[in-house]
């Protein structure tokens, strides 16, 4: 793993947790102390002169124009259209009541409980 992807695993570790956790000025003081120590690091400069090169250069230019193109073009407007003939119709308020319904039940309740103990035994390891 490279020096940069383990500062940004580590940077990003300390970001969730302060997010989900309880000590907010000390979280808070840590994250941007964090956020400080990547920016200042030489991997973060690297990193942020590599996105400006990305959206100042010619590819993003070209990426640009052609999302542009994708919104403001007939495949834009019809992608639009269609979705929301899907959010109008049966068939789109029979899945919205199904997740609702799904969210509301026993099981759902069961499934945000456990994906809370995931991520609350993951961050107690990120602590360690």
């Amino acid at each position: 793993m490279t020096d940069f992807e383990e500062q940004l695993r580590g940077w990003w570790a300390k970001l969730t947790a302060w997010l989900r956790g309880g000590q907010r000025a000390e979280g808070t003081r840590k994250a941007k102390e964090t956020m400080q120590d990547f920016r200042a690091s030489e991997t973060g400069r690297k990193a942020e002169a590599a996105f400006r090169d990305l959206r100042d250069g010619e590819v993003g230019r070209k990426a640009e124009a052609a999302f542009r193109d994708l919104r403001e073009g007939e495949t834009g407007r019809k992608a639009r259209e269609a979705l929301q003939d899907l959010r109008d119709s049966d068939t789109g308020r029979k899945a919205r009541e199904a997740l609702q319904d799904l969210r509301d039940s026993d099981a759902g309740r069961k499934a945000k409980a456990a994906f809370r103990d995931l991520r609350d035994s993951a961050a107690n390891r990120d602590k360690s």
